[in-house]
């Protein structure tokens, strides 16, 4: 199997419950990135259709990890759960292929450049 790249945006105030479930599922590294942005609603607490007469963009967080590919799917499924309240703004997750990953310290590539090892 080869390696994902998972990029899960989030409201800030989710941050800590994101971290926890990271740690919990022994992620060893990520690139967390501060943004604006919306979705359908516009950053409304309440999706009204047809209504775009105003955008309110609202803080997130954008965590991208890059891990194999097998353990992508139980990982999804504690996101899911850890981050879920049923009401707009529970976040996204987007998943992706990456070709390959190389560790410039070491010339290590694949899935050893991505998990503990040459420190």
């Amino acid at each position: 199997m080869g390696l994902v790249r998972v990029e899960i945006i989030v409201n800030v105030l989710k941050m800590d419950a994101l971290l926890e479930i990271i740690k919990k599922n022994k992620i060893t590294g990520m690139t967390v990135f501060k943004g604006l942005g919306c979705g359908v609603q516009y950053g409304t607490p309440e999706y009204r259709e047809n209504d775009t007469s105003v955008i309110e963009l609202l803080d997130k967080v954008i965590v991208m990890i890059v891990m194999p590919e097998e353990e992508l799917d139980n990982f999804i499924k504690h996101v899911e759960k850890g981050l879920y309240t049923g009401h707009i703004g529970d976040g996204k997750i987007f998943v992706s292929r990456v070709e390959n990953a190389f560790r410039i310290r070491t010339g290590e590539e694949g899935q050893e450049a991505i998990v503990p090892g040459n420190l």
